[in-house]
């Protein structure tokens, strides 16, 4: 018998002595869109993780934006940089609550493959110009069902596609390391967007509402350990993971604040967000009226959607490929 052998089975019988009682074990999975002989080393949720770090819409993360379209500096952040951040809160939240990392972490790496080039603004584009609407989270779950790995998907377990459907604010995950998550997610991109903000000129500390830096603190670190600590003290115990109500508060009137003056202010790169907008609804119709350009040069396969075809590949591009593709084939390219 090899050293490894038995590996997982230690590790599954870990998680049943350990975990709170409220915590998902990989060993009772929902399991999987299409069954699988399960890894002699990894459990489940690993299995899930190393899958979403090694396909091609994780990779895609580093060159999409966040919030600020083609920033010049090197320090803002990046949709990469997001998941990487919301990985480290939530998992930080679940090892205290004594949660299953592995799947915290599955679907913190995973939450936001189906974002869009240029943020929310391409996600508005696609929600308005394809019949079939557009959310995120959604297409998110079709990146791993279905587009990944060559059309096959990446066969993920039930768990982790309903962290990476359910992590948006609307939806309720179905495992309390789901919620761990969603309630990452909003530390995270509310935190370090003030701290882009800051760093771009756009925000001074000292313009963040007092009811926010009396109950939140003042600094990046500090807002973040505030909340963090919170989520702990309020979910211990418990069977799902929220803010206390005084935190929770606070933390909606800083969410309002940054939609009003960084999210939505005009002076906030908005022409530029325009622009991209502009460019994704342009390439959207370009391809569904020149489906060559999606088939080499052949027509959809019989049963295909353009449409949805169009929208997946769009939905896939990175912030300068959809613009290297809108140069292509919009503006004059000089006579060689």
């Amino acid at each position: 018998m090899s050293f490894w052998e038995g590996v997982r089975e230690v590790t599954e019988e870990a998680e049943e002595k350990i975990l709170s009682p409220w915590a998902a074990r990989s060993r009772t999975t929902r399991g999987r869109l299409r069954p699988e002989e399960p890894c002699p080393v990894r459990t489940a949720f690993q299995r899930d993780r190393d899958r979403i770090i090694h396909c091609k819409a994780f990779r895609r993360l580093k060159h999409k934006t966040q919030v600020f379209i083609s920033p010049e500096g090197d320090h803002y952040r990046t949709r990469l940089t997001h998941t990487l951040e919301v990985s480290q809160i939530a998992r930080t939240i679940a090892r205290a609550l004594r949660l299953n990392e592995d799947l915290t972490e599955a679907v913190a790496l995973g939450h936001d493959l189906g974002h869009t080039p240029f943020g929310h603004a391409g996600e508005d584009v696609l929600q308005r110009v394809h019949p079939g609407g557009f959310r995120h989270s959604d297409h998110g779950l079709r990146v791993v069902d279905v587009l990944e790995n060559g059309g096959q998907g990446l066969n993920l377990t039930w768990e982790v596609r309903d962290g990476i459907l359910c992590h948006v604010p609307d939806r309720n995950p179905a495992t309390l390391e789901g919620q761990a998550v969603q309630v990452a997610d909003r530390i995270a991109f509310l935190n370090h967007d003030i701290d882009d903000a800051v760093r771009g000129g756009v925000l001074r500390l000292t313009d963040i509402p007092s009811v926010c830096r009396e109950v939140l603190g003042t600094g990046h670190s500090q807002r973040i350990s505030t909340m963090v600590r919170d989520v702990i003290d309020a979910s211990w115990g418990k069977s799902s993971v929220a803010m206390s109500p005084l935190v929770a508060e606070a933390t909606e009137e800083l969410h309002r604040f940054m939609f009003a003056r960084v999210y939505t202010d005009e002076r906030l790169a908005k022409r530029e967000e325009r622009k991209a907008r502009h460019m994704l609804e342009q390439l959207y119709r370009y391809y569904v009226s020149h489906p060559g350009e999606l088939y080499e040069g052949q027509g959809p396969p019989e049963g295909e959607d353009l449409s949805q075809a169009t929208c997946d590949y769009v939905a896939g591009m990175t912030d300068r490929f959809a613009i290297a593709q809108y140069r292509k084939f919009f503006l004059p390219a000089p006579w060689a």
